[in-house]
């Protein structure tokens, strides 16, 4: 996690960098191709941890600590209906899990997985990304702009079923729900998205840039601001933003992801 230097908080807010570090981001899927829907009923689910942008490597998911969605405040336990699949990725297989969200009244569906650490051999870490992502029936705000009270969360101020492509995203990033300056935040496009009946990547729309990860950091009151440049699913990931430090003896990065849908102005 980068220092909390005065330079750094002074253009946090606005700021989005490339660092100098890997592309490869790993990052954690809570996947439905439709994000805004008018009819209730089975919606499938892909929880995968990939590199999505790069269309890359796929990493094995262990079975999930917690898997649920919250709707009017309510939580809904999803676990049981995950089931194990394998996800096959352009440069390899990994374990990975279906599940299913039932949805019933109007409103946000915030689902909400927080994954076994997944050890990272080449850095010698755990990595354990708590991840959000939204659903919304019939186009009635109820539960997207609400913290869920996670260990570790982002907390959109825009809606995140309908961001405007060209616009701006801002996110607050919260830990035991207070905010975290200096937070490093990876920004990931989704340039591939899971074929849900193959379970494989579809064809890429995009590629990354040169430069390394995007990267912003957040303020002195934990906010982030994100220029999208693009339509599609983007994630937002603050790194090691989570109280929770060391997994069986070795560090843990305990990661706070998002993800957001932007169109097109038609």
């Amino acid at each position: 996690m980068l220092k909390k230097t005065p330079l750094r908080l002074a253009v946090a807010a606005v700021c989005t960098l490339l660092a100098s570090g890997s592309a490869q981001a790993h990052f954690q899927l809570v996947y439905t191709p439709e994000v805004n829907v008018t009819k209730a009923g089975d919606h499938a689910v892909k929880l995968i941890f990939w590199h999505p942008f790069e269309n890359g490597h796929v990493m094995d998911m262990g079975e999930p600590l917690e898997f649920y969605a919250v709707h009017r405040g309510e939580k809904i336990d999803l676990k049981s209906t995950l089931s194990p699949i394998t996800f096959k990725g352009s440069e390899n297989s990994a374990a990975a899990y279906d599940g299913t969200l039932t949805l019933k009244r109007s409103g946000d569906y915030v689902m909400v997985v927080v994954p076994e650490p997944y050890y990272e051999e080449s850095e010698d870490i755990y990595i354990q990304q708590i991840t959000k992502s939204y659903v919304n029936r019939n186009e009635i705000p109820t539960d997207w702009m609400d913290a869920q009270g996670l260990k570790t969360e982002i907390v959109p101020l825009n809606r995140p079923t309908n961001i405007v492509a060209g616009s701006t995203f801002t996110g607050r990033v919260l830990s035991e729900g207070e905010p975290v300056a200096g937070a490093e935040i990876e920004i990931e496009y989704m340039a591939a998205e899971p074929d849900m009946a193959n379970n494989q990547p579809q064809e890429p729309t995009a590629s990354p840039m040169p430069g390394g990860a995007i990267v912003a950091i957040s303020d002195e009151n934990g906010y982030f601001t994100f220029g999208v440049p693009k339509a599609g699913f983007w994630g937002f990931a603050a790194l090691g933003s989570g109280p929770d430090k060391k997994y069986q003896d070795k560090e843990l990065s305990q990661d706070a992801v998002l993800w957001v849908r932007a169109y097109d102005v038609k």
